[in-house]
């Protein structure tokens, strides 16, 4: 197999800030005229990143500006550490696993790039970026002008230097990192849009990623969660608090909103959060083939909730109005999602599993009929696949049980399992 690079952008992709910007803050507190020197910093960052002023115009003012020491650089550090991308810090395997492959490139400074990323198994010779010029006090005089990664198309420079055998990515959000694109240096530029979308650079992608599960996804490399939240619709309908609504955000689904329930939405959403007047019918339930939670912010009608349970559509639901502690109905949701947790839900029986590290988790909801875990665990027995951990929870109407099995499995095991007689639903979690 042909060899492969992935070569990442620091700023506002491997963190959520532009972190010269953040040091100004850092730097400039205590200056009566901050506020302002803030604004054109940033103006700088932002007309570099989108082309409208060169690299190198943009660095030179934006360091003049600063008035930094190796002090405030000490406070950026542990800023940033704090400030990793989402959905960068949930897959640190894939860096263990790709140490040599990796590439940070970056047109900011390794002073600040080097103590966040090598937590990620990321080597130091593989971190590409500018260097401070320090007087003798420590304060940032300058930067070392002969980097190719402080003049104008740095990056394209910097890879011809390099001269990688193999296939490169490039993943970024700015102009700099759709440069390597425009020069042919990389085969795919990912325009990552989980911080900032920038109209002018995510046009020119040869695909738009709104996380790093996505690019992992649709690579087919070895992820933290089978299928990315930006793909899941979450639809949301009817009268729903702010708060809930950055709780959801916060999780990267794909968010539609609509007044009343629309079929032609419903019938694409994997998650649904309505109030109490705009829950579905049981027919518009029953028509939503891809839907797997709904949150309703009320009392859900017991015929909704069986007929969803019938269906293995599980459903928390908040007549009490909880306030925002563990309760708080979103948090609930995303707990199922993201790790299989049942627990308060209005029609499935309670399950609480601890996560288990170094595991694909496995979920399985079937109609409650006697013999099915043995089929289930026959599956795995034949394709010689250890089970690190197993629940079962029944009620009434359903069986619920979550797997946990050691990584590394045919995917033909996925196909028996649905394939059981009396199965509902079937879901890789991660």
């Amino acid at each position: 197999m042909e060899q492969q690079y992935f070569i990442i952008d620091f700023d506002s992709t491997f963190t959520q800030v532009e972190a010269l910007d953040e040091l100004a803050r850092i730097s400039l507190k205590d200056r009566p005229d901050r506020e302002e020197i803030y604004r054109k910093i940033e103006d700088l960052t932002n007309a570099s990143m989108e082309g409208k002023l060169s690299f190198t115009q943009s660095l030179e003012a934006r360091v003049k500006l600063l008035q930094a020491n190796r002090d405030h650089l000490r406070q950026l550090i542990s800023h940033l550490k704090k400030k990793v991308s989402t959905s960068f810090s949930r897959n640190t395997i894939f860096f263990k696993n790709h140490q040599d492959e990796v590439l940070i490139v970056s047109g900011g400074f390794k002073e600040f790039i080097t103590p966040v990323v090598t937590e990620y198994h990321i080597k130091k010779e593989n971190i590409y970026a500018n260097t401070f010029v320090f007087d003798e006090e420590g304060n940032i005089v300058g930067y070392d002008r002969e980097n190719p990664l402080s003049q104008e198309g740095g990056k394209v420079k910097l890879l011809k230097e390099l001269n990688l055998p193999g296939d490169i990515y490039g993943i970024g959000d700015g102009y700099s990192d759709f440069q390597l694109k425009e020069s042919g240096m990389i085969k795919k530029f990912f325009a990552f849009t989980e911080n900032i979308e920038r109209k002018s650079v995510a046009e020119k992608a040869d695909h738009i990623t709104p996380s790093f599960d996505e690019f992992l996804y649709i690579n087919k490399l070895p992820r933290a969660i089978s299928y990315p939240k930006n793909r899941i619709k979450c639809l949301i309908v009817g009268s729903v608090e702010d708060e809930a609504l950055s709780q959801i955000k916060k999780e990267g689904y794909n968010i539609r909103h609509r007044e009343e329930i629309e079929d032609k939405y419903l019938d694409e959403a994997g998650i649904l959060f309505c109030d109490e007047e705009h829950q579905p019918t049981p027919e518009q339930v029953h028509q939503a083939k891809k839907l797997k939670a709904i949150g309703c912010f009320g009392k859900i009608s017991r015929k909704v909730a069986e007929t969803a349970g019938e269906l293995g559509i599980i459903i928390f639901d908040d007549p009490k109005h909880n306030p925002r502690n563990e309760d708080f109905l979103p948090k609930r949701v995303i707990a199922f999602m993201n790790e299989g947790k049942t627990h308060t839900s209005a029609n499935f029986p309670d399950l609480q599993p601890p996560r288990i590290n170094n595991a694909h988790r496995l979920i399985h909801i079937h109609k409650n009929v006697p013999g099915i875990l043995a089929k289930i665990n026959d599956v795995f027995a034949r394709h010689n696949i250890n089970i690190v951990g197993e629940f079962l929870v029944t009620n009434p109407q359903i069986g619920y049980v979550i797997t946990d099995v050691d990584k590394g499995y045919d995917t033909d095991v996925l196909d028996e399992l649905k394939a059981i007689e009396h199965t509902i639903k079937f879901r890789l979690l991660y």
